[in-house]
């Protein structure tokens, strides 16, 4: 029953592409009309993209994000009482046999088989004659969103499949990738992809807006290169985004999180896209993590909107941390705080005195009330009430969730040139890269800037955000910020088991880990 199981998930998801029809049936690519598509119709290569991208915002899975950002120490597991072994994965403790890591497994290898299937129909069209430049460039953006989940997976699990065809029968015969291997691999499908996108930001897109350009791309190129630790690549590929001129950073921090005039912002390389359609009540489309983030019994401005479910977290070191380095915006959007989390802070001697704006009351009015299984909440991830449209009441509704910003393009870019890679002509050196990030947070310039700098201020502007900060103290080998509060951490426990139902069905799997 296993093996039925866990192949059908792999093959019947990946074959849910937007064609609406079963390719392995497909007649030879010289066939221009079958299945009652036309392949010749060069307005039509638009649709199977459109497929790809409502399948990505719509179908992530509960065990997806939470699993890839839960380890770091800025960020702890909430949920007391319920889903233990993501509590038990906070401290280092994993299993093989766990529904949410066989989840973030079958969705990340689903949306890899998407971008794969996605790819095998717009050759159906280009090789039938439709629009040879439209079919290439849209080719390259799934060739970006198949990098973008190889790269999670990769970080979960280190050594993976990588696949190069729609078929997923293909992992029972695919070679295990190291993760370098997988590295090189988005670096090279990047440098692939690259010159057929669209050379502009990703709202500026008529066709779809907010989809991928070749700087998402870039992007992509430099987060592999920074695994291989190839500085220069790094800053080359940052320089590219900086040069450009699309992107700036938000000027207010906290209105990048906590308004609406977030979605597809300036600052903004990728997002995943929803809306409540401007409409009070019919169709609308969620994130579906929005309610594992969110404070429980919540007092909202807006009585209507609902409660989240109290799941995630920030860490009390990252608290004090900010609080130590004199922050205010940054730690305020971050950190959503409750009398019991504001107590638990001042037990300690040296934080009794708090800043007289930390509160459980946030600056649009939400309270924050006490709630079991967590201390405190997630702010990024939670829009104010008064921002829910009106008759909307999900918690968050409609918020988009950022996936790539340009705050970590320029410290990205300053670390690369702090590590020693080096670029011609650097739009920007590591010292102005991150005062931008700093002035943005309201916090003072620096004169001067070393790695250390660069570590302190990635920890205080990507808390909380796709595992950022584990992934970071992973290469830096920094296992010992890691140990903290309680955690003991190690080299060998840096990546997941394989679930047990992928290594029953795939032999390469069996007995590494």
């Amino acid at each position: 029953m296993k093996r039925i199981n866990f192949l059908a998930v792999i093959f019947l998801l990946s074959l849910s592409f937007s064609g609406c029809h079963d390719l392995l049936n497909e007649p030879p690519e010289n066939t221009l009309i079958t299945a009652g598509i036309d392949y010749t119709i060069s307005e039509d290569l638009i649709k199977p993209i459109h497929g790809l991208y409502g399948r990505i915002y719509n179908n992530q899975g509960f065990g997806n994000y939470p699993i890839m950002s839960v380890r770091g120490d800025d960020v702890n597991a909430g949920g007391l009482g319920d889903q233990p072994q993501l509590a038990d994965m906070d401290i280092y403790r994993y299993y093989r046999v766990w529904w949410m890591a066989l989840d973030a497994w079958n969705v990340l290898y689903q949306r890899v088989f998407d971008a794969l299937n996605t790819e095998v129909e717009l050759n159906l069209y280009k090789n039938a004659g439709a629009d040879e430049t439209a079919a290439n460039r849209y080719i390259a953006e799934t060739k970006v969103i198949r990098a973008f989940f190889l790269y999670y997976m990769s970080q979960l699990w280190g050594d993976i499949l990588i696949p190069r065809t729609g078929d997923p029968t293909d992992l029972f015969i695919l070679p295990l990738s190291t993760q370098a291997e997988v590295m090189q691999h988005i670096s090279d499908l990047m440098d692939e992809a690259i010159p057929a996108l669209p050379d502009m930001h990703p709202g500026d897109r008529t066709d779809i807006p907010g989809g991928v350009t070749r700087y998402t791309a870039y992007s992509m190129k430099a987060r592999a290169n920074q695994m291989l630790k190839n500085y220069t690549k790094v800053a080359e590929a940052t320089s590219e985004i900086i040069r450009s001129g699309h992107f700036a950073l938000e000027p207010d921090f906290y209105e990048l999180w906590y308004n609406n005039k977030g979605k597809l912002n300036r600052e903004s390389l990728f997002e995943y896209q929803y809306s409540v359609f401007g409409a009070n009540t019919g169709t609308q489309l969620n994130c579906p993590f929005n309610g594992f983030f969110g404070p429980q019994r919540w007092s909202p401005k807006e009585s209507r909107v609902g409660d989240g479910w109290g799941f995630f977290e920030p860490s009390l070191k990252y608290i004090k941390f900010m609080i130590d380095r004199g922050e205010t915006v940054r730690l305020e959007t971050t950190v959503l705080f409750t009398p019991r989390g504001i107590a638990e802070i001042q037990s300690d001697p040296a934080y009794v005195n708090l800043p007289g704006w930390i509160s459980n009351t946030t600056r649009s009015g939400d309270v924050l009330n006490d709630f079991e299984r967590a201390m405190f909440s997630a702010g990024k991830f939670i829009l104010p009430s008064e921002q829910n449209h009106p008759g909307r009441n999900d918690l968050s509704a409609g918020k988009n969730f950022i996936c790539i910003r340009y705050a970590e393009i320029l410290l990205m870019h300053a670390e690369a040139l702090v590590q020693g890679g080096t670029v011609a002509n650097a739009p920007l050196t590591a010292l102005q890269a991150v005062n931008l990030v700093r002035s943005r947070a309201n916090m003072p310039e620096l004169s001067a800037v070393n790695f250390d700098v660069i570590v302190d201020e990635k920890f205080a502007e990507l808390a909380t955000e796709w595992g950022h900060r584990f992934y970071d103290c992973i290469r830096w080998e920094k296992f010992d910020e890691l140990s903290y509060e309680g955690r003991t951490f190690n080299q060998n426990l840096i990546f997941l088991y394989y679930p047990q139902e992928a290594v029953d069905q795939l032999p390469v799997l069996r007995g590494i880990r």
